[in-house]
């Protein structure tokens, strides 16, 4: 059953909140949009309405780190990693406060509002902060799981989610978790495909129609950028052909991590699918995945193209 990852999010904190004080909940005027206003109504104590103030935002919630506090600093994808770098730079990863970065409404899901709420850059932005991690968790069950281990360690770390609910990748009461450690859906000799985010389903299913075809390949859920997981890179280069897709520009994303790993290490072929470096398509968000070869039929082609 689909669900939108950021009210997972929302769940699990309202559950965790409920025997820890110190949990706290701040928004740049995006509870709704976040999912965050049953937190908002259930514990006002523990909620922090900050307004459209996102650099204002993340050093508040830096300095209720500070206190003792557990806050998840929550705001659209695309503001707080541009607007807010220099705070997340040093109030949280210099700093080293306990804060989690909760980007909401990632990649394109704001669709037609376009390049200004668009967050195609956040990987870049901001994994390239020494100090700071980041997830891109890719469904409900995922994200739960994620969420109650960064709640539950003292470092920052950046999360973004989708706006929209997304399909299960996997099954209720069997999810592969492990802490900054990639999942393994699937084993193939054929090549390797790395996916994050929700991007993660789309590579599942292009596993799945490759297998009908047969053809086999290794299909990744690298829901940790940063830090990455080498070894699942390296294993995946065994294959001699990588296809990394994320819903992210090629210049500083997770496929370009993963082909300077696979350069210094195991050279083979790595093909990245991404947004384009430029304003994209206007489109909902399965539009501008199927104009891009974001989707399992276009994870396919690529597949088909370069095995030939």
């Amino acid at each position: 059953m689909g669900k939108a990852n950021k009210q997972v999010v929302c769940d699990v904190l309202m559950e965790l909140a409920k025997t820890d004080r110190d949990i706290t909940v701040l928004c740049s005027d995006s509870r709704g949009s976040g999912s965050m206003t049953d937190f908002a109504n259930t514990y006002p104590d523990q909620f922090v309405e900050v307004g459209i103030a996102e650099q204002s935002l993340v050093s508040i919630a830096a300095g209720m780190a500070n206190a003792g506090k557990k806050p998840v600093a929550c705001s659209p994808a695309s503001f707080l990693s541009t607007r807010s770098m220099e705070q997340i730079k040093v109030d949280c990863a210099y700093s080293h406060t306990n804060v989690m970065l909760l980007g909401i409404s990632g990649g394109v899901s704001y669709g037609a509002l376009g390049m200004t709420h668009h967050s195609s850059t956040d990987i870049a932005d901001i994994a390239s902060i020494p100090g700071m991690r980041v997830y891109f968790p890719s469904d409900r069950l995922q994200t739960e799981a994620l969420t109650r281990a960064i709640m539950a360690d003292r470092d920052p770390a950046y999360v973004r989610v989708g706006r929209n609910a997304v399909e299960d990748v996997y099954e209720e009461g069997n999810v592969p978790f492990e802490m900054d450690k990639a999942t393994v859906i699937r084993e193939g000799k054929d090549l390797a495909i790395i996916a994050t985010g929700e991007m993660v389903l789309a590579a599942k299913q292009a596993g799945e129609q490759l297998a009908q075809q047969g053809i086999e390949a290794t299909v990744i859920d690298m829901y940790c950028i940063k830090p990455l997981d080498r070894e699942a890179v390296l294993r995946a280069a065994k294959t001699g052909l990588v296809i990394t897709v994320e819903e992210h520009v090629a210049i500083g994303g997770m496929g370009s991590m993963v082909a300077q790993v696979i350069a210094a290490n195991e050279p083979c072929r790595v093909i990245n699918l991404t947004l384009p470096d430029a304003p994209v398509i206007t489109g909902t968000s399965r539009e501008v995945f199927q104009y891009y070869g974001l989707d399992a039929d276009g994870i396919v082609r690529t597949a088909r193209e370069w095995l030939k």
